[in-house]
Parts: structure tokens; C-alpha cells; sequence
């Protein structure tokens, strides 16, 4: 099975340790983006994937590029031109002060580009399953035309389409969002995305309330069972966050698929980099749903993934499927390997 992912990789500068930006003297330098960290970790699970954007023709572009290819992602479709790579700027938060980022990416590549330029019949030709995230269409008009371009091409072509909502404020409003992305759900079958993601760009409540840092997950099952049912999704999925602290989370998930409810294992995080979580997240479902056939075991799956990833310093999460499967049976002690 073939996997694709569309969007935007970006250049990540960290502050090093727990340094605020006004201290910094240095920043650590990773490549990190939504829909390229899904496409890292499916191939760190053996699966073959590939990653459709655009890169400036420059080093900066080459290193990126070279991200991708160290973990094995197929970039044969990625587009070459343009400005610039975008990046982002991340403050590690600690304790009761909250990690920061902070955005440098108008003028990208992969936001100026058109979606004349892009051969989606073509880039798709042997995929099963094609992986976006509502990022990309909130980077401008020419992002939200390519976005519906793969997704139409992809529904055409009969391939299996997974969206996550993936909400940023700092990109678009949520009326922005919703004018964008409800149009776009004619041609997803599987729909990811928490609580806020799912307010501000579909419009739905889960009915929990996630600010006073405890979640009832069964709060979840009306809400993606109602989407389910006004989209014709295949199945909708969400990561639970409980944020005691910016350095430790509760993190499970839930999913509604074939019209039953299911509730993932319960984990207590010690965070050591918590961007990419919910990208492993959704890598993890993708492959649960693939490989297995209880969709009980693919949402733990999903959560056990996103789970060891928030040990992993980077946007990249670098776990196997035998260290997923490993903690989904109850490895959780930490104990030296030999």
C-alpha cells in the first residue's frame, strides 16, 4: 500500500533547553510540517509514502528535501521554485508557562504556488491513501485551489482521503475556515481533529469542557457521529489532550467508524516535544485502519503512536511498529533494553 501527503515542510528554529526567545543566542534547527511528519512516520513503519509541495531551487530547499529523504519519503513530486521555505520559530514552554510559536512563512513556496503546476493524476498514479491537513488551504487562495485540486483528483481516482482539521488562529479566522473547509468534505472519508479544530472549521461542540483540564471522552461520540452522518465520512477520529502542565498531559483518543464508538487507552506524558503529536496521531489511525481490521486496536494504535512522540525531541516522530505495538501491550516502564 502507497501513501500520499500534500503540504508544507518548513525550517524549524528552537530556542535550545527551556530559553525564551529574548535569550536565546542560537536556535536548534529541525524541518517540520503536518502533512510531512504523517508521510516520516508511515515510513518509519515500513510503509511506502511520498510528499507533494513546493521548494525553493536553493540549499535551503535541498536540505529539506534531503529531511525527507533520510527517513525514506519518496519527493519525486516535489516541486522545485518559488521564494522561499517557510519557517517557524518555537519557544519550549515549562511547568505553567506555555510553549510559543512563532510564524515566518508568507511568501513560501508552497503559498505562491498555483495548482496549474501540479499533476495530481500523475503524483497519485499507485496511491491508496492521500493525507491533508486544513494548514495548507490556510496559507491563501492559491493553497485553497491546490487543496481542492489533490482532493477532487484523489475522490475521482476512487484513493482513500483522510483530513485533518488542524485549526490555526494565527492563519485564518474561523469563519475563514469554515467558508473553506466544509465545501471540501464532499471528498474526505476520514475526518481528524479535536475539539477546537472541529468547532472553529466544521462548526461542531463536543459538549467537554476541555479548559478545566479534564476531558469525558464520552462527550466525543454525538459530536463525530453527527459529523459522520452531515459528510458521509467513513470515520471521524480525536486526540484528548488534558493539560496539567506544559511538561505533563493526559493523552488518549476516540473514534466513531461503521456506526459504533470507540475509546483508546489512557497514557500519562512526560513531554519532551509535544509539536508532532497529533500528526503521529493521524499517521497512527492511518495505519490502524489500513492493517487492522478492529477499529479498536487502530485507535490505540493511533494513540500509542502520538503517545511515544512526545518523547522525541524534533517534529519527526521515529517510532516502529513493534515499539507501538510494544506500548500498546503495556510497555510503559522505560526500562533499559539489553
Amino acid at each position: 500500500m502507497k501513501y500520499a501527503t500534500l503540504g508544507e515542510l518548513m525550517l524549524r528554529l528552537s530556542t535550545p533547553g527551556y530559553e525564551r526567545f529574548v535569550q536565546a543566542k542560537s536556535f536548534d534547527v529541525n524541518y517540520g510540517g503536518g502533512e510531512a511528519n504523517v508521510a516520516v512516520s508511515l515510513c518509519n513503519f515500513g510503509e511506502e509514502a511520498k510528499f507533494i509541495s513546493k521548494f525553493p531551487s536553493n540549499d535551503i530547499g535541498d536540505a529539506a528535501r534531503n529531511s525527507l529523504r533520510e527517513f525514506g519519503v519518496d519527493t519525486s513530486d516535489i516541486l522545485r521554485g518559488g521564494e522561499r521555505l517557510g519557517i517557524y520559530y518555537l519557544e519550549t514552554g515549562d511547568s505553567i508557562r506555555p510553549s510559543k510559536v512563532i510564524y515566518d512563512r508568507a511568501h513560501s513556496s508552497i503559498a505562491e504556488a498555483k495548482a496549474s503546476e501540479f499533476n495530481f493524476r500523475k503524483a497519485l498514479k499507485g496511491v491508496s491513501w492521500l493525507h491533508m491537513t486544513g494548514i495548507t488551504p490556510a496559507l491563501g487562495k492559491n493553497a485553497q485551489q491546490i487543496t481542492l485540486k489533490a482532493l477532487k483528483t484523489a475522490h475521482e481516482m476512487g484513493i482513500t482521503v483522510s483530513f485533518d482539521l488542524n485549526f490555526r488562529a494565527k492563519l485564518w479566522s474561523k469563519e475563514e475556515a469554515q467558508a473553506c473547509m466544509i465545501p471540501l468534505m464532499e471528498y474526505v472519508d476520514y475526518v481528524i481533529g479535536n475539539e477546537e479544530d472541529a468547532e472553529a472549521c466544521l462548526g461542531f461542540k463536543s459538549g467537554s469542557d476541555v479548559a478545566s483540564g479534564k476531558i469525558d471522552a464520552d462527550g466525543y461520540g454525538p459530536m463525530l457521529k453527527a459529523m459522520c452522518e452531515k459528510f458521509h465520512l467513513k470515520g471521524a477520529a480525536s486526540s484528548l489532550r488534558e493539560s496539567h502542565s506544559a511538561n505533563d498531559n493526559g493523552w488518549s483518543g476516540v473514534l466513531y467508524t461503521k456506526g459504533k464508538f470507540y475509546k483508546s487507552a489512557h497514557y500519562e506524558l512526560r513531554i519532551v516535544d509535544r509539536v508532532g503529536g497529533g500528526d503521529s496521531f493521524a499517521a497512527g489511525l492511518i495505519y490502524g485502519l489500513s492493517h487492522y481490521e478492529d477499529p479498536e486496536k487502530a485507535i490505540n494504535f493511533a494513540v500509542a503512536n502520538s503517545a511515544f512522540k512526545h518523547t522525541i525531541p524534533g517534529d519527526y516522530n521515529h517510532a516502529s511498529v513493534k515499539e507501538v505495538e510494544g506500548l500498546m501491550g503495556g510497555n510503559t516502564t522505560g526500562r533499559v533494553q539489553r
